[in-house]
């Protein structure tokens, strides 16, 4: 059964043609990634998901609902968040304060910043964050200020800050961008541990083809804003077009 579904979707920038009859179908529970060489179309299409960007033609529906005409607040309240390429969090709060913020827009459908201060008294949420800092292995570092946190532990904050909206689909977008190959291996392990123990579908848009293979059950393979194949990781491997287009090889 089938969480996102992506019929015909075109979006053009002026005279560019970014997308073209786009066409995609994302299982629940599954892992399905996205690769292309640079300028694919691959962010465009994952920012037509979130509300970012509206297509010129097609449908995008997530659980049976479009997600077109909504404010990205409205699908992130649907059940979809997504993880930038450059970790979005609050580099001057600590730890804590940073992943007190979603907990406090969870319950409450938005935040005010005086709400931190306010934590003691509310033991419930304090007690969330504390349980999601947790499962990130980051409890250590709950005073820590973020901004002094390594890009891998930015990431895995990040991570478990959309994780605490309890989101059906998880999407990222080269989560392991800019990492060290240590970091990039503890992010793969996250993930994984992540899809194990939740009820959660996970796409990827990612470069790092160690990262795809480590975790991907499908994947498409967009070029020139068109999908040129979708297929299992074995297969696509091996395929003479994704290897002409993604890789520049020649029969």
């Amino acid at each position: 059964m089938s969480i996102l579904e992506v019929k015909d979707v075109g979006k053009r920038f002026g005279g560019l043609q970014a997308l073209s009859d786009v066409n995609l179908s994302v299982a629940e529970n599954s892992v399905h990634a996205i690769i292309g060489p640079n300028g694919a179309g691959k962010s465009t299409l994952l920012n037509c998901f979130v509300g970012k960007l509206i297509p010129d033609t097609g449908s995008v529906m997530f659980d049976g609902q479009s997600v077109l005409g909504r404010k990205p607040f409205e699908i992130n309240q649907m059940g979809i968040s997504r993880v930038f390429q450059t970790p979005e969090i609050f580099g001057d709060l600590t730890v804590l304060e940073n992943m007190l913020i979603p907990c406090f827009a969870k319950r409450d459908g938005a935040f005010e910043l005086n709400a931190i201060g306010s934590v003691q008294s509310d033991k419930e949420i304090g007690d969330r964050a504390m349980q999601m800092l947790e499962e990130m292995n980051m409890a250590d570092k709950r005073d820590m200020h973020a901004a002094a946190m390594s890009r891998g532990d930015k990431r895995r904050l990040e991570i478990g800050m959309c994780l605490s909206q309890e989101p059906r689909l998880l999407l990222l977008d080269e989560p392991t961008a800019g990492m060290a190959r240590a970091d990039t291996n503890n992010t793969i392990d996250l993930l994984k541990q992540i899809k194990d123990e939740r009820d959660i579908t996970i796409a990827i848009i990612e470069h790092d083809m160690h990262v795809v293979f480590s975790l991907a059950e499908r994947i498409t393979v967009l070029a020139q804003g068109t999908p040129l194949v979708e297929d299992t990781p074995d297969n696509i491997k091996g395929h003479p077009k994704v290897r002409e287009a993604y890789l520049g090889e020649t029969a």
